[in-house]
C-alpha cells in the first residue's frame, strides 16, 4: 500500500466542516429577514447530503468586513468538534474581497497544491479566467482552512474535486503524533 493510501485509511472516520460565505449582500439580505438568495449553502449540503463521514457542522453567513472575518475566524478556531473551515468569497481581485488578504497572512503552513490545482481544474471550465482566482489552503491549530471563490459552480469544483477526496488525509497529516 502506497503511504498515501495508507494515510487516507488511518485518517478520522468523520471530519467536521464549518462553511463561511462572505459576502455583504447575503448578509443584509438575513439582517432584513428576506430569504436569502445564497446558492452555496445548499449546493454544499446536497453535495454532502450522502457523507457520513464528512459533516456540515456550522454555518455563517457574513459580511466583507474585516472584522465579521477575523471574530469569525477566531470563533470557529476555538471549536473543537470543527477539523476544518471553508470561507466562499473574498478570493478575487475587486476592492471588497479581502477573506484572502486578511486569512492568508495567518496561515501557519499554505498548502500550496490546493490553489495550484483548484485553478488548473477551474481552467479547464472556464478558460484563463481562473488566473483571477487567489483561491488556496492552509492550517492554523490544527484545522485546514480553504478560502475559495464565491462562485457556487468554484465551491462545486473544490469540493468536489480536491477537498472531498483528501480531507481526511489532510486533517490526519495535520494531527499525527511523531
Amino acid at each position: 500500500m502506497k503511504t498515501h493510501e495508507e494515510h487516507k485509511l488511518y485518517g478520522p472516520k468523520k471530519v467536521n466542516i464549518a462553511l463561511v460565505v462572505v459576502s455583504t449582500s447575503r448578509f443584509k439580505e438575513l439582517k432584513l429577514n428576506i430569504d436569502t438568495t445564497d446558492k452555496t449553502i445548499p449546493l454544499v449540503k446536497k453535495i454532502l447530503m450522502n457523507k457520513n463521514d464528512i459533516i456540515l457542522k456550522t454555518i455563517k453567513i457574513i459580511p466583507d468586513s474585516k472584522d465579521y472575518i477575523l471574530n469569525t475566524l477566531d470563533l470557529l478556531l476555538k471549536k473543537k468538534e470543527i477539523n476544518s473551515i471553508v470561507f466562499s468569497g473574498g478570493t478575487g481581485l475587486s476592492k471588497k474581497d479581502i477573506t484572502y488578504d486578511i486569512i492568508q497572512p495567518r496561515l501557519e503552513k499554505e498548502i500550496l497544491g490546493f490553489g495550484e490545482i483548484f485553478r488548473f481544474l477551474s481552467y479547464q471550465e472556464i478558460g484563463s479566467s481562473s488566473v483571477l482566482s487567489r483561491a488556496t489552503a492552509g492550517v492554523i491549530f490544527n484545522k485546514v482552512i480553504f478560502l475559495l471563490p464565491g462562485s457556487p459552480n468554484a465551491v462545486k469544483l473544490a469540493f468536489c474535486k480536491i477537498i472531498i477526496p483528501e480531507i481526511k488525509h489532510m486533517t490526519y497529516i495535520i494531527n499525527k503524533k511523531e
